[in-house]
């Protein structure tokens, strides 16, 4: 069992208590998300990791859909507030879907890609999260995938692809010419995972299910905690829904701070932070093998 120190506020957080947060410490704040990105010192955060709401009227969106150019300019308010938070050598990985209006669809990453190259950022990965389940369509091809933006601030950042890494196709396959003749072809740690990652998606009959319609899994953040941030560094997100980067970011040893309005979900961020210090929080294990029902 862990200690944690969950510090939860609202609007009257004095900003100045940042710098109070100890290495066990997770900030969960009930307020907006500009407003919370303001209380961040600048400079201060490692990784910024997040999935904002699509504009498809789910529930947490109040039920309600805006234009298209409108959502677009609050994200683009969003992401210039939270680039002020990142340390230099900090990351940004931003999860999206696509927004759908009259039956077409509008990919979101293509929508908010110039965002971050208009600020600046550093362009590093389209990362593809593939899963086998979602909404059936009729008319089109059923979406299967969704995509994480991943800039950095700069081109001096840290990654260590060490931690992530998974069992190579053919782990004891060695060169067989030239001046490596003998030795191992490939990394005895295993290979880089790609930048297309096959995850299951939250559905009812997963371990990590709660009452949240759009959780994303915690093996999802984990790969970007491990690879992009050292212990102790600062984890955010600012669309914190019931708190998987968080988790990720507590159990590896990052402090972490997130936002949401819906005080409903924040009491299961906590709950579920609580499970996790105390070893009893199910989840999917990062790597294991996706189930095929065809073996049984």
């Amino acid at each position: 069992m862990r200690e944690i120190e969950i510090v939860r506020a609202n609007d009257e957080w004095n900003p100045q208590m940042w710098w109070s947060l100890g290495k066990e410490s997770v900030l969960l704040l009930e307020m907006d998300v500009i407003d919370f990105l303001k209380t961040i010192p600048p400079s201060s955060a490692s990784l910024i990791v997040t999935s904002p709401p699509y504009n498809i009227g789910k529930e947490y969106e109040r039920g309600k859909t805006t234009p298209l150019e409108r959502y677009v300019e609050w994200q683009r308010e969003v992401v210039s507030t939270a680039v002020t938070c990142l340390k230099p050598d900090g990351h940004i990985c931003w999860q999206v879907g696509n927004y759908v209006r009259s039956k077409e669809v509008a990919p979101l990453d293509c929508e908010l890609y110039p965002i971050f190259k208009d600020l600046g950022l550093r362009f590093r990965n389209r990362i593809i999260w593939h899963f086998g389940h979602g909404l059936h369509s009729t008319r089109r091809f059923s979406g299967r995938h969704e995509t994480i933006l991943w800039f950095t601030k700069g081109d001096n950042y840290f990654f260590d692809v060490d931690p992530v890494r998974v069992p190579q196709k053919y782990p004891n396959k060695r060169q067989y010419k030239g001046p490596r003749k003998g030795q191992l072809s490939g990394n005895p740690l295993g290979k880089s995972p790609g930048d297309v990652w096959s995850i299951p998606n939250v559905k009812s009959n997963h371990c990590e299910k709660t009452d949240h319609p759009c959780q994303f899994p915690v093996e999802l953040v984990e790969r970007l905690v491990l690879t992009m941030t050292q212990p102790g560094d600062l984890v955010v997100d600012p669309f914190v829904g019931v708190g998987s980067s968080l988790i990720a970011a507590f159990r590896h040893g990052r402090r972490a701070a997130g936002c949401d309005l819906e005080p409903r979900y924040l009491d299961i961020v906590e709950d579920r932070l609580r499970q996790e210090a105390a070893g009893t929080l199910k989840t999917r294990p990062m790597g294991k093998p996706i189930h095929d029902p065809r073996k049984g």
